[in-house]
């Protein structure tokens, strides 16, 4: 008789993959890391449990923006009285390339508990060097299609 499993939390097995940005559209990174980090690429996937994988982009200054997306602007309220604020892609990538990123990735990623759970396990850095080596994160391609 074949039973339906379900995946508790102790079960899952949690891995460490390292992307290397350099040169790769915003949201081609942003949608397959955001898979990962769900844990979609898995068997055992199950849409009420966080059992997706940790996730390192190292090279975020070197991501690339195709077309005219570098002049796209992208908008935010503070929250306060005339608090509508903007800034255009490039500049962003200029001066805070973690942060263009990030928004990227949270974007593609579920705006519910499972989705800020599974956000915590990505880890974003400018430059080629990151602290996560004792972690023997795997490399991962991102440029194929899977």
């Amino acid at each position: 008789m074949n039973r339906t499993t379900t995946v508790k939390e102790g079960s899952i097995e949690r891995k460490w993959y390292v992307v290397d940005a350099a040169g790769i559209p915003v949201g081609r990174l942003a949608a397959q890391v955001a898979q990962i980090l769900r844990g979609k690429n898995k068997p055992m996937f199950a849409y009420n449990a966080d059992c997706g994988d940790f996730v390192i982009i190292v090279n975020a200054e070197k991501v690339a923006l195709t077309g005219n997306k570098s002049d796209e602007l992208i908008y935010w309220h503070t929250g306060w009285p005339d608090g509508l604020r903007n800034v255009s892609r490039g500049k962003l990538l200029e001066d805070d390339p973690v942060r263009l990123v990030t928004k990227a990735v949270w974007g593609m990623s579920p705006k519910t508990k499972l989705g800020r759970e599974s956000f915590k396990k990505l880890k974003v850095y400018a430059g080629p060097e990151h602290p996560h080596s004792a972690q023997n994160p795997i490399p991962l391609d991102v440029r194929k299609a899977k």
